[in-house]
C-alpha cells in the first residue's frame, strides 16, 4: 500500500487571499511545498488538493499533480479525504499543510514512521518543546500535552499544563510544554471515517478539529521533532518567510 501526501490549498485565504500563489524566491507557495513534500523519502506520491483553477494551473505549470475540490468544502480536513476516496491502492494519507514552505522533509519522514511500525496507530502528528514564554502565552500557538507513551492527551490554544503554585513566567522550567506542528498522518480508512464524524463540543470550543479525534476516543500518536517551520497565514508572515529565502546562499 503506498503512502500519499495531499496538500490541501484553498485560495480564498481569509487572512492572506491567494496565498497559495504568492510568490516567494520568485516561485508559488504551493510550489515550494510540494518540491520539499517530493523530497521526503517514505512518500510514494505527493498530491495538490485545491479549490481553484488559477491554483491548479499553476501546480500544473511546474510539473505538479493537482485535484480540484469543490469550494464549499468545510476544512483542509474534509478536502484531503475527498481525493484520499478515489486512491484505493493508498494505505497511509500525509496531510501538509499548504502555507508550510519552509517544512523540512525529514519532518514528515519522522511523522510517518509510527505508522509502519506500529499497525494499530490510526493517526500521528508532530510536536516541538517550547523553549519562550512569549510563545507558551500566544493563542495563535497550539499547545499540546502528551501521556507517558507519546500519545496526545489534549490540544488548546492555552498554556497546558496549568502549573497551579508556580508564577507563570517560572512554568517553562517545571514542566515539558510541546507546540503542535499541523502535519497530520492517516490511515486511509481512518481518514475516511473521521471525515464522516460529527463535530464535538471541545473542537467547536477550540477551534481545533483534531479534537475531534480524541473526544471520539481515538488515539494520536505524537512524534517529538527537533525541526521548526513558519506557517504563513498573515502578510507578515509571509514577509518573514520571504526575508529567510533571501538569507539563505
Amino acid at each position: 500500500m503506498s503512502r500519499v501526501a495531499i496538500i490541501p490549498a484553498r485560495y480564498a485565504s481569509e487572512r492572506l487571499p491567494g496565498k497559495p500563489l504568492a510568490l516567494i524566491a520568485g516561485k508559488p507557495m504551493i510550489q515550494h511545498v510540494y518540491e520539499r513534500a517530493r523530497q521526503a523519502r517514505l512518500l510514494d506520491e505527493v498530491i495538490v488538493a485545491t479549490d481553484d483553477g488559477r491554483v491548479a494551473a499553476a501546480v500544473r505549470a511546474f510539473g505538479g499533480t493537482v485535484v480540484l475540490t469543490p469550494r464549499d468544502v468545510k476544512s483542509g480536513t474534509d478536502r484531503i479525504a475527498l481525493v484520499a476516496q478515489e486512491l484505493t491502492r493508498a494505505g497511509v494519507i500525509v496531510n501538509v499543510q499548504g502555507d508550510e514552505p519552509l517544512i523540512d522533509p525529514a519532518m514528515i519522514d519522522e511523522a510517518v514512521e509510527p505508522l509502519l511500525r506500529d499497525s494499530s496507530l490510526v493517526a500521528s502528528t508532530l510536536v516541538r518543546p517550547i523553549s519562550s514564554s512569549e510563545d507558551l502565552a500566544s493563542p495563535s500557538i497550539v499547545k499540546v500535552v502528551l501521556n507517558a507513551h507519546g500519545d496526545c492527551l489534549y490540544f488548546s490554544r492555552s498554556p497546558i499544563p496549568f502549573a497551579r503554585d508556580i508564577p507563570s513566567g517560572d512554568w517553562l522550567r517545571t514542566a515539558p510544554y510541546y507546540k503542535h506542528i499541523g502535519l497530520y498522518v492517516f490511515r486511509r480508512e481512518f481518514l475516511l471515517h473521521y471525515a464522516t464524524l460529527p463535530q464535538t463540543p471541545l473542537e467547536k470550543a477550540e477551534k481545533l478539529e483534531q479534537l475531534r479525534i480524541l473526544e471520539h476516543g481515538f488515539v494520536i500518536r505524537a512524534v517529538v521533532t527537533g525541526h521548526d517551520s513558519v506557517p504563513v497565514d498573515t502578510a507578515d508572515d509571509l514577509k518573514r518567510v520571504r526575508a529567510t529565502f533571501e538569507d539563505r546562499p
